[in-house]
């Protein structure tokens, strides 16, 4: 009796009547995901969008991604903003936001191209346009900052896109054939191992390592390590749960690895992962003479006792050999053989 007072004299019972347990559930993104939607094959000759949806390019990078995809037979759309400087952004949110909606809206645009990463992706994420993109699939493309749209847009729409070299990366023989093989040719099954034969294999952050070995499928999600840690509590936080989780960063100390990590594993259901799968930590070693663990025993500490399988140097990250990784599409990952394979066609 005085709970029913207490409740009706502060209001709380209209509250309590409102509340719908599955309300939360729906906030689940896997609650009632929408359907995997592939995007048209890139095909030779196609017009593409450059866009610059996070910080600006320079001179240079703006020349050396226009002369890469002239090379490689696209045609190009300059986004409005692609040579804007809004400080660390390369123009303000609402240029930044309107090129991506003007990228998908275009008919006569087949696929999306970022110029660069650097920062400024997740401030666009709340006022996307999600229908927009559902409506007009095609390929979008970039790595580093970008994780943050690949991962919303294909959380909002279902929509297949690329995490994989920006328009002013390096493009070596295996990161171009990597990236044929996804977008162009509908390689499958297309394995992916690390390089042997590059100069920079000598370097320790390429040298790869198994921290628990064994084998596992599942749908592709992931990117940088800073940006998943960044998004861990937001709405647009990936579920990793029954996926292969493909991971990397550059220039982070080991601690601060450690510590995104950790943010991972606590906030998110990462440790049910059905795998993961480490790229090349580039510029990741500890200072010299500071104490600290080494990049491999930080990322044993964190990662090797989740019970699944987890490997270290699959060609992906901020290096010059890449692979290209179809967000939602099923892989398997073999530990022991320092090998990820995707089982199915990401385009149609």
């Amino acid at each position: 009796m005085l709970r029913r007072k207490f409740f009706k004299t502060t209001g709380l019972a209209a509250l309590a009547a409102s509340f719908n347990p599955f309300r939360l559930m729906a906030e689940n993104p896997e609650i009632n995901k929408p359907r995997l939607l592939k995007p048209p094959r890139l095909r030779e000759g196609a017009t593409i969008a450059l866009i610059a949806p996070c910080s600006p390019a320079s001179e240079e990078k703006l020349a050396k991604g226009i002369a890469n995809l002239t090379q490689f037979g696209f045609k190009i759309l300059e986004g409005n903003s692609l040579r804007a400087n809004n400080g660390y952004l390369a123009g303000s949110d609402t240029a930044r936001l309107a090129d991506l909606h003007w990228a998908f809206q275009n008919p006569e645009i087949e696929a999306v191209w970022c110029i660069r990463g650097g920062y400024g992706a997740t401030r666009l994420l709340a006022d996307i346009d999600y229908d927009l993109i559902r409506k007009n699939p095609k390929p979008l493309i970039g790595y580093s900052d970008v994780t943050a749209l690949h991962l919303a847009i294909h959380q909002r729409t279902g929509l297949v896109t690329f995490h994989g070299p920006v328009a002013a990366s390096d493009y070596p023989e295996d990161t171009l054939k990597h990236f044929r093989s996804i977008l162009m040719q509908l390689v499958v099954p297309y394995e992916i191992t690390p390089p042997t034969e590059v100069t920079e294999m000598t370097l320790p952050e390429y040298q790869p390592f198994v921290i628990t070995p064994g084998q596992a499928s599942g749908p592709l999600t992931g990117g940088n390590l800073a940006l998943l840690s960044s998004l861990a509590g937001t709405a647009f936080a990936p579920v990793f749960k029954k996926k292969i989780v493909f991971i990397e960063d550059v220039g982070e100390q080991p601690y601060r690895l450690d510590r995104m990590l950790t943010q991972l594993l606590q906030a998110t259901d990462l440790a049910q992962a059905a795998g993961i799968a480490l790229g090349v930590f580039n510029d990741c070693q500890p200072k010299p003479d500071s104490p600290s663990f080494s990049l491999p025993d930080a990322l044993r500490d964190r990662l090797g006792g989740l019970g699944i399988p987890v490997v270290y140097g699959i060609p992906f990250g901020h290096v010059t050999h890449q692979a290209t990784f179809p967000y939602g599409i099923e892989a398997k990952l073999d530990a022991d053989k320092m090998s990820l394979t995707v089982l199915e066609a990401a385009v149609v």
